[in-house]
């Protein structure tokens, strides 16, 4: 009977979710979740994760898409595998709720814990290990407000920038891949030390409290995304053939 509920209950969620979302795009019926490529719902239709509600930022939550069913989701929603028909049965990225129903595994409730993840690294114990930390301010696309945080690429994950809200936080609102990321220097504006990180239609504005630290970040930022893990390397790079 269990085991009945639960099934009914997911259906119906689907029902609710999937066939009731109001875009201009046809929906996947239950049916044919992983079986066909959904379309996904575009970035601008929504504001808010469409699992848990809570709303998208720049630093604490940014936009995924559930390969099984197209919803716009937050990392913390979309943290699974699922093997999709459609995608040769290979794993793919799938909110919760998919993952659920095309698995029919449960979701124990410690596993909030676990898809946290590499985020649960404390902002004190990564800086006394970075390449590079020091506080920072993200802006938003728009470039009028931001956010300021604490910003690091810890040693022993060096293509990788943790964001932290202080430098006391044990754990991290967000990370970036750098690798693959190209770095901008921007005019100075205002008196603000504007550089950028973009890749393809993703751009990150950064404002820097000096020059100096500005150039320093510009430096660090740069060798990740070229995949140089160790000064040496930089090295041998700089000193050629």
């Amino acid at each position: 009977q269990d085991a009945i509920d639960r099934k009914e209950k997911r259906s119906e969620t689907f029902k609710t979710a999937v066939l009731g979302l109001a875009t201009d795009t046809p929906a996947l019926k239950t049916e044919e979740l992983g079986r066909r490529a959904p379309q996904w719902v575009r970035d601008n239709l929504v504001t808010m994760c469409m699992r848990c509600k809570e709303p998208f930022n720049a630093i604490t939550r940014r936009r995924h898409h559930c390969r099984a069913c197209g919803f716009v989701v937050c990392a913390r929603c979309s943290d699974y595998k699922a093997e999709l028909q459609y995608d040769g049965n290979r794993p793919n990225r799938v909110c919760q709720e998919c993952f659920i129903f095309l698995t029919g595994h449960t979701v124990l409730e410690d596993r909030e814990g676990k898809h946290k993840g590499i985020l649960e690294k404390g902002a004190a114990e990564v800086s006394s290990r970075s390449l590079l930390c020091s506080s920072l301010q993200l802006l938003d696309k728009n470039g009028k407000g931001g956010t300021r945080g604490w910003f690091v690429i810890p040693q022993d994950d060096p293509l990788v920038l943790y964001i932290y809200a202080a430098p006391q936080d044990v754990r991290a609102h967000t990370s970036i891949p750098l690798l693959g990321y190209q770095v901008r220097d921007m005019p100075q504006s205002e008196s603000r030390h504007l550089f950028q990180l973009a890749q393809s239609r993703q751009v990150f504005t950064f404002v820097a409290d000096t020059e100096e630290l500005k150039q320093r970040w510009m430096k660090a930022m740069a060798r990740s995304a070229a995949g140089i893990t160790h000064l040496e390397e930089e090295e041998e790079e700089d000193a050629g053939p």
